[in-house]
């Protein structure tokens, strides 16, 4: 039987939608192309909470990490674009392969998935943590779905 392509080995990765307060996590699987939230990691002026970031590497073993990269509707580079390249550099010490990819619209679009579902009953109130987490899971999806021959 001829060895597997790489495309259809299974991939974990972990996404981040950076926030300066909150960072939202999601894990994600190239197969499924589908992504779950995982909550958020803190974020002050001390920085993330590497401990905690460490702590979900452990667990989920991803094979590379995604970053929500900020940008103005018409593409152009967001202010919030400095802070991102700096946790981008500092996810650097885990050494693994780490891409950004467009955030646009991801904390919006979470939002309006979350509210739905509490309109239809399935949710309950909405936190803000929630909807970090929940943008985190476009931005794994999307990169995902940038990956699909």
């Amino acid at each position: 039987m001829p060895d597997t392509p790489d495309a259809d080995r299974p991939e974990t990765i972990l996404a981040f939608d950076f926030g300066l307060r909150r960072i939202g996590v999601a894990v994600g699987q190239n197969i499924t192309g589908s992504a779950s939230p995982l909550g958020i990691v803190g974020n002050d002026d001390a920085g993330p909470d590497h401990a905690r970031i460490r702590r979900l590497l452990e667990e989920w073993r991803p094979a590379r990490l995604v970053v929500g990269m900020p940008a103005h509707t018409d593409g152009s580079p967001s202010e919030m674009q400095v802070p991102v390249k700096a946790f981008i550099k500092e996810l650097t010490r885990y050494e693994l392969p780490i891409d950004a990819v467009d955030e646009r619209y991801t904390s919006i679009e979470a939002k309006a998935v979350l509210k739905k579902a509490r309109a239809a009953g399935t949710r309950g109130r909405l936190s803000r943590e929630m909807i970090d987490s929940a943008a985190a899971v476009f931005i794994a999806e999307r990169y995902l779905a940038s990956r699909r021959p």
